[in-house]
């Protein structure tokens, strides 16, 4: 009995989109009824910051890879439907950023998301 497989999570988009900061390619590697929650210095674990749909998420990385930073893809491991990346990000006042990803797939495409955050302070 043969089996096909879906389509794969394209890691090569993630890193392009990431490290050339390119919001419409990590845009592309969401499902139009995405959901990002981000837990950070703000939006505690309780609270959540939420973001449904592409044009939610599509705004966040527009602003996120619109700014005045380096972005880097330090590790990303997929195993079946799910993935999960590092990023590592600085200002250039030296301030710098680690962002950690776990993701749902379906069809090659991100539905779920959990980011947690933390900035130097």
């Amino acid at each position: 009995m043969a089996t096909t497989a879906g389509p794969a999570f394209d890691t090569g988009a993630l890193r392009r989109g990431i490290e050339e900061h390119a919001a419409p390619t990590l845009l592309s590697l969401y499902a139009d009824d995405a959901e990002i929650r981000i837990v950070d210095r703000d939006s505690r674990p309780s609270h959540p910051r939420v973001l449904r749909g592409r044009a939610e998420i599509g705004a966040m990385l527009d602003d996120v890879y619109g700014r005045d930073m380096t972005h880097r893809l330090e590790r990303c491991v997929v195993e079946g439907d799910h993935a999960a990346y590092v990023e590592s990000c600085a200002y250039p006042d030296g301030v710098r950023v680690l962002a950690e990803s776990m993701v749902s797939l379906r069809d090659g495409r991100i539905t779920d998301q959990i980011m947690v955050q933390a900035w130097d302070e």
